[in-house]
């Protein structure tokens, strides 16, 4: 009888566990690990806004909650273990001012649950209940609408998941975050890595570093230099200046201990330059307006220490801040702004700017420098509107290589009578930009006055892609155009730029290329260093793309924080001569396959280089075989360009290619033809 009561009590006991396992919990969305969600600014944020203030929308402060940026986006696994989703859900009011609008989505297992359709900023929270039944998989989405994602600081305020005696969730990380490197080390023995074309106009001081790979000390010699330039035999920089036009053939050469190559270089002698897309370094995603003469000295010295330089990379940029602020009162870039014949002023952290550009030419390397045609850049330093001829003529005096050239303030001097003072407009107003006359012509102004200098000063036109700046940036003598608004070093960033880049292939070509903005990869930041939010498959696909694109090629890196990974990223050769294929087409999307985007660029020994892009978030795995959809016929011999080595030979009208693309990856391929 004893035994019989024990048995019943623990019974009751056991029953009252399993009974305790089924009642419901609430699982806070603010408590799950936010590391998973991805977001086009910032990080993800616990109980606070993306600015770290209280969760606030529509006037009602909430304790509890997640804050985030669109384009967003989180996934948790319920694995059919909750039965409800509950928040309020709004834009925050830290953003009212600029009256951004966005819209929240709810999916589970592929499908969608709920929407809030557009919210914009200052509305009332609204409320979202979603029945979880069965559901294995719960994604939370904030989107953009047609007005962009910018300033969209998303709130899901009180989110809470309603579980079936679950205390916690996992969140899911798609993409995988261990770096893995694919390019081989470099050879012993030399191998030239130059573009095999350079442009130069006559009278103009030739600077071209022959990069070369391969075991130091090394000779250098060139046969074919035309009269008035020469080699450096032990640093293998040709300099001087040409007097003719003309084309001009040259067999390049770079010998060791372990052997001796050779490379054709073909030197053009006219009127267009940057016949290949500009590879180099610039100092704002890294510095921002920290950046000082010491530390684009430092870049430089890195450039050349890390090998970089024996790739290609040969520009040291300097972006804005080196000037003097609008506000005189400014710590470091405080000061008078020009002097009495009008001439600008670096600020004191640029003390000579004849010593920095000389510095930088030793080494082999060329430099740029940043100005707007408004009254003032970006950061509200001071600008070239009505000062251009000034400008451009100290830019060739001190020696500058580059000019970025950025929109910002214009757009204010476009609402204002010119005869007033312009320097009461904005630093940041972008109007106007979108009529191509409007847009047109302050970069014409100083286009015409960069062609009267006695140097080559390659013209980036930074006008954001407003107007199709494509179809006229040659006509006012740009060299490159940005085709897009500011790149961040997120996913959602570097995805939409790059699907929006086919508009404006046709237009590119030597001496004309479409920039989608600087690189993000490394150590990023903008001030605020930090290793790119981009994962290693996002930066394969990043830097092949922009390969592709033949897009000009600027490190926004911290060079003396470079790691292995970045190190390996930005040293493929092969991948490198895609980018400087002297053909200068540029890839487009010939091909989709739901989010597998397929882009081919023809290169100038008639074969094609081929990205299979990956946008989704699942692995594609596919037996290919639409060959004529891509251009590519007959027998052909693949090359994985990232590994360098030779994967098939495949008869495209009867055998299939296998193809494994990582989540937000690529495979990128170059395809011959068998003779």
């Amino acid at each position: 009888m004893e035994n019989t009561k024990i048995w019943i009590i623990a019974s009751f006991a056991l029953a009252g566990i399993v009974t305790g396992c089924n009642q419901p919990q609430t699982v806070w969305l603010d408590d799950l690990d936010l590391t998973a969600m991805t977001q086009g600014h910032g990080v993800a944020m616990k109980n606070k806004s993306v600015d770290g203030k209280t969760l606030t929308i529509g006037g009602q402060t909430f304790e509890r909650g997640v804050g985030t940026h669109s384009i967003s986006e989180l996934a948790i696994q319920l694995d059919g273990k909750a039965t409800s989703f509950m928040a309020q859900v709004g834009l925050d009011d830290e953003i009212l001012e600029h009256k951004p609008s966005a819209e929240f989505i709810v999916i589970g297992d592929g499908k969608q649950l709920w929407s809030s359709g557009v919210v914009k900023a200052g509305d009332s929270a609204k409320p979202c209940t979603v029945s979880l039944n069965g559901v294995k998989r719960l994604e939370l989405i904030v989107a953009g609408s047609d007005d962009g994602p910018y300033y969209d600081h998303a709130d899901w305020a009180d989110a809470k998941i309603i579980s079936k005696g679950k205390k916690s969730f996992p969140t899911l990380k798609f993409i995988a975050t261990e770096p893995y490197i694919l390019t081989p080390p470099a050879p012993a023995t030399p191998r030239i890595n130059s573009a095999s074309v350079f442009g130069v106009r006559p009278g103009s001081p030739f600077l071209f570093q022959v990069a070369v790979t391969g075991d130091r000390p090394m000779l250098f010699s060139a046969v074919g230099l035309p009269e008035g330039l020469k080699i450096n035999q032990e640093t293998g920089l040709i300099t001087g200046k040409l007097t003719k036009s003309g084309t001009f053939e040259v067999t390049l050469q770079a010998k060791n201990e372990k052997g001796i190559t050779e490379k054709k270089l073909r030197i053009e002698c006219g009127d267009r330059i940057a016949l290949t897309p500009p590879m180099g370094w610039n100092s704002w995603n890294c510095f921002g307006h920290e950046v000082s003469a010491e530390k684009v000295k430092l870049a430089a010295r890195a450039m050349i220490e890390s090998g970089l330089v024996n790739y290609g990379w040969s520009y040291i940029n300097i972006d804005d801040s080196w000037q003097h602020h609008r506000d005189p009162n400014d710590r470091t870039r405080g000061g008078k702004l020009r002097d009495e014949r009008g001439n600008i002023l670096p600020n004191t952290q640029f003390p000579d700017m004849k010593e920095l550009t000389d510095y930088i030419h030793s080494l082999g390397l060329k430099v740029g420098i940043y100005s707007s045609p408004g009254p003032w850049t970006c950061g509200g330093c001071a600008g070239s509107y009505g000062y251009e001829k000034q400008d451009a003529e100290m830019y060739a005096k001190w020696g500058f290589d580059y000019l970025k050239y950025d929109w910002c303030s214009y757009g204010g001097v476009l609402d204002r009578d010119l005869k007033k003072d312009p320097y009461s407009v904005s630093s940041l107003a972008f109007q106007g930009g979108g009529d191509t006359i409007t847009g047109r012509r302050p970069f014409k102004i100083m286009g015409d006055y960069l062609r009267q200098q006695p140097r080559d000063i390659v013209y980036n036109l930074c006008q954001y892609g407003m107007g199709d700046v494509w179809e006229w940036g040659d006509a006012v003598g740009g060299q490159s155009w940005r085709t897009t608004n500011d790149i961040t070093d997120t996913w959602e960033s570097v995805k939409s730029i790059a699907l929006s880049q086919d508009k404006a292939a046709a237009w590119a070509k030597p001496g004309n290329w479409n920039d989608p903005d600087m690189l993000v990869i490394g150590v990023v930041g903008w001030g605020n260093p930090h290793q790119t939010k981009l994962k290693p498959d996002e930066q394969y696909l990043h830097f092949s793309l922009w390969s592709l694109f033949s897009a000009p090629l600027l490190i926004g890196c911290d060079l003396e924080k470079m790691d292995d990974f970045t190190f390996s990223l930005l040293t493929n050769n092969e991948v490198i001569a895609v980018n400087q294929d002297p053909l200068g087409k540029q890839a487009t999307c010939v091909h989709a396959i739901g989010e597998l985007r397929i882009y081919v660029k023809e290169l100038e020994d008639g074969n094609k280089a081929v990205g299979f892009c990956n946008f989704d978030r699942e692995k594609a795995e596919l037996s290919f075989r639409d060959f004529d959809k891509l251009g590519i016929t007959g027998k052909q011999i693949i090359r994985d360009l990232w590994r360098q080595k030779d994967i098939k030979t495949l008869d495209t009208g009867r055998e299939t290619l296998s193809l494994k693309v990582p989540a937000h990856g690529v495979l990128l391929y170059k395809f011959k033809q068998v003779q």
